[in-house]
């Protein structure tokens, strides 16, 4: 969500004081979604919502329908809220009723206009309307997210171990992520989040997630990163599919540091370089990228280039294999990939450590 979004909604939410008309929009579903709950539930007098709430689609409606839901005034209340989902699928002469009521809405209506999934900008309503893009969340701003959520809807606090500890497990999905903040902050019962309580209510345990598997990898590290296989692989919203792109991620991370660290850059500002990377890519390599950064710059000695070379050719036949075949499981296809990363020769290479 960008910043100024973020801060208009709670701006409105906070001052119970809403503007004629919102265009909601940006790739981010879960978010515009929950903007149109807090909108309604903050706007909407709960005992008159049966006669000042509406909710359509733009595909359904027609200029007179249109025009009756916004010329209605509200019944019993100071406001009214009319919800128009897929607003980019109005026909002409209906999206000419709306242009012309957003030149003057009225003042006790609020008219939410959401655009669809996937759905490209339009650049009218940014204009004649309040915006508010709701962009998704890279890997850094999960677990602030997760902590303000806990905080607002469910009334609990977590610590930054159990924010870590859930992202780990459920990645970035932000429906799951509610889901299990739920069961957590029923499971605490008014007390505080910690990772314990994650490891009790998922089923993840530090030093068993995607992470670790992958900080094994690329330290050539077999045995350790065999016994995490089963217990990633058993995590929730984790495949053989998500482990290989996880690690697929990383190598061409660590093959780009390497060429880097080869080209004279020091390992000094690789860590630096690496973030700088996952913010200018909007890379998503399962774990919070201060974490990954730091991981793939402490890896980058390990690995010469020819390494990386052969790393990227095994996870591209296990690709291959996951999506074609089912003669082998899906655990036994991330084992075979696990024992071909680790058996990578390691760099002989000096390793640079001058200073930045």
């Amino acid at each position: 969500m960008a910043a100024n979004a973020l801060k208009t909604l709670r701006d409105a939410i906070k001052h119970h004081h809403f503007d004629g008309a919102y265009y909601i929009y940006g790739e981010d579903d879960f978010q515009k979604n929950d903007a149109v709950r807090q909108l309604v539930d903050a706007a909407v007098d709960p005992t008159t919502k049966d006669f000042n709430l509406e909710f359509r689609r733009g595909g359904d409606l027609d200029a007179g329908t249109l025009g009756s839901l916004l010329g209605t005034p509200p019944m019993m209340a100071d406001r009214r809220v009319v919800v128009i989902r897929d607003v980019t699928a109005l026909k002409k002469d209906v999206r000419g009723v709306l242009d012309r009521y957003l030149e003057r809405p009225s003042p006790d209506t609020t008219v939410l206009l959401v655009a669809a999934p996937g759905a490209k900008s339009d650049k009218v309503l940014e204009r004649t309307t309040t915006p508010l893009e709701f962009d998704l969340l890279d890997d850094n701003r999960i677990p602030k997210w997760i902590a303000h959520y806990a905080s607002v809807e469910f009334k609990t606090e977590i610590t930054p171990e159990g924010a870590d500890l859930l992202q780990s497990a459920v990645g970035n999905d932000l429906y799951q992520l509610v889901a299990e903040l739920d069961k957590l902050a029923s499971y605490v019962n008014g007390g505080v989040i910690t990772d314990a309580a994650v490891s009790d209510v998922v089923g993840v345990r530090r030093g068993e997630t995607v992470g670790d598997l992958l900080d094994k990898v690329a330290e050539h590290d077999a045995e350790g990163a065999l016994a995490l296989v089963a217990h990633v692989l058993m995590q929730p919203k984790t495949s053989a599919v998500s482990v290989v792109m996880a690690l697929s991620t990383q190598m061409l991370a660590i093959g780009w540091g390497r060429a880097r660290v080869d080209d004279g850059l020091p390992l000094g500002r690789l860590e630096g370089e690496f973030f700088s990377l996952l913010k200018s890519t909007g890379a998503f390599p399962m774990r919070p990228w201060g974490a990954a950064a730091k991981a793939w710059a402490r890896a980058v000695p390990r690995w010469s280039r020819e390494a990386c070379e052969r790393a990227i050719d095994v996870l591209l036949a296990a690709d291959v294999a996951l999506k074609e075949t089912r003669v082998s499981s899906e655990e036994q296809i991330v084992s075979t990939v696990v024992l071909a990363l680790c058996a990578a020769e390691p760099s002989q290479k000096p390793s640079r450590r001058r200073a930045a």
